[in-house]
């Protein structure tokens, strides 16, 4: 079966391109699972045999989410397997003679338990404000993480997003910039007049700083850049972030992440269309986004009140 998970994996990898973080947490899953099973084939494996391994996962403490996401990743092998070779027409490694070894999906039959996704702590627009205030202007490292931080809440970018924005990618004169988001799919997003304000400053007055302390020469197309000059990392990023939920003394537990909530929830909170909210953030499926449900129904509560001739 590892030789079927290896072929899986690069699949994933090189057909659906997702990305190493998605392939690795599924190729993580199957070969737990083929441990559990302990050299059996994968011809043979039923739907018996996956319920069984789930709930050892439930015994062995994992939480809910992380058993459904096993069952997610066993669900996707199987249906590579049933659906995918079959179209392929290629002989699988390791079963000579078969176009595809597994005639019937074992997993098909099998439901991933709903479960509630727990938003993470909520900043509020205060608390935001005093984040963004909390870098010094007057400081080349300053400039840049004022950009930073008013381009994530202004975007909500992921963080991986922001770091990879290269200076082609913005579009200052209309004030939007794209972005590659998961699969490598492309998209639009508008960054208001605060942070297009701010992202000019820096790079007037920071960036060229931070791109001539560069030793090798070489051109950064990042737009973000460290004080030697090279890309931002996500530990670089989260490490000032930290920094600066502390000066401005926010309580909640704040990561890169929290600021792509905040920009979703403040949006809602505001009237903004779950859909609009959805192509912003970059959810290829809108069920991803209704996690933010509970403050629509606020929303919505709200208006009855207000424009129901009985409320």
């Amino acid at each position: 079966m590892k030789a079927l998970i290896q072929e899986f994996s690069d699949y994933l990898r090189i057909e659906k391109r997702n990305s190493p973080h998605t392939v690795s947490a599924y190729r993580r899953d199957l070969i737990r699972f083929s441990t559990e099973l302990a050299g059996q084939k994968v011809d043979s494996v039923t739907t018996a045999d996956i319920r069984g391994f789930l709930i050892s996962l439930r015994e062995q403490g994992l939480s809910p989410a992380s058993v459904a996401r096993s069952l997610s990743s066993i669900k996707s092998f199987f249906k590579y397997l049933c659906q995918d070779k079959q179209s392929q027409g290629n002989p699988v490694q390791g079963s000579p003679g078969q176009d595809h070894p597994v005639q019937n999906n074992p997993a098909e039959i099998l439901e991933t338990p709903k479960r509630w996704r727990k938003l993470p702590d909520i900043l509020s627009v205060e608390d935001v404000d005093n984040l963004l205030k909390s870098p010094d202007m007057n400081s080349v490292l300053g400039l840049r993480d004022k950009a930073m931080l008013e381009v994530l809440y202004a975007s909500g970018l992921r963080v991986s997003e922001l770091i990879n924005l290269q200076v082609s990618q913005l579009d200052m004169q209309v004030g939007y910039l794209r972005t590659l988001g998961k699969g490598s799919k492309e998209r639009i997003v508008p960054i208001g007049a605060m942070a297009k304000k701010a992202v000019e400053n820096y790079i007037l007055n920071s960036r060229p700083a931070l791109v001539s302390s560069r030793k090798d020469g070489r051109k950064a197309e990042e737009l973000f850049v460290t004080r030697r000059g090279r890309g931002m990392t996500r530990q670089g990023f989260w490490k000032l972030l930290k920094g600066y939920v502390v000066k401005a003394n926010i309580r909640a537990s704040v990561s890169p992440h929290t600021l792509r909530h905040a920009f979703a929830t403040h949006l809602l909170e505001r009237g903004a269309d779950l859909r609009s909210v959805q192509q912003m953030l970059g959810h290829s499926d809108i069920s991803t986004t209704q996690i933010y449900t509970h403050i629509l129904g606020k929303r919505m509560l709200e208006i009855h009140q207000q424009f129901h001739p009985r409320p």
